[in-house]
């Protein structure tokens, strides 16, 4: 395999490895990383949210775990063309570069559904639980 291909290949994984990292923990319950289990942490535990709250965040939760899903479904699907058309094709040809397109689209597309699921979820919140909230979302995304 040329060298490009190696390139264009651990490219993607990385890309794939640093959306797991945020995306894990409570927006899909299995092993969280450190960032999103503070996320979650903070938002079931800490903010002490009302019944009402906690009740509206479920269903929030629910719905974004079957787009999620799907999204995560799409990028498998892209992966697996890609690692077909690579074996196959043995250049950086159309097909390779079509499953790199889908990959990105639905990593993207995977990306935005994450915000807005934040963002969703911060509507739910009184200001002196969104500040908490904040906060938390800022040091996710900025820690080391």
């Amino acid at each position: 395999m040329k060298l490009e291909h190696w390139i264009i290949v651990a490219f993607i994984a990385l890309c794939a490895g640093m959306t797991g990292v945020f995306l894990s923990g409570p927006l899909n319950n299995a092993r969280p990383s450190s960032s999103a289990a503070g996320l979650h942490d903070l938002v079931h535990h800490d903010l002490n949210l009302s019944k009402d709250q906690a009740g509206k965040l479920d269903v929030i939760e629910d719905r974004f775990a079957i787009r999620k899903s799907d999204l995560e479904a799409r990028l498998k699907g892209a992966n697996r063309a890609l690692a077909e058309a690579i074996s196959a094709d043995k250049t950086n040809s159309p097909r390779v570069q079509a499953a790199i397109e889908e990959f990105h689209q639905a990593m993207g597309e995977l990306q935005k559904l994450t915000i807005e699921h934040v963002f969703e979820m911060r509507e739910l919140l009184t200001e002196e639980q969104a500040a908490v909230f904040d906060a938390e979302v800022v040091r996710a995304l900025t820690e080391d």
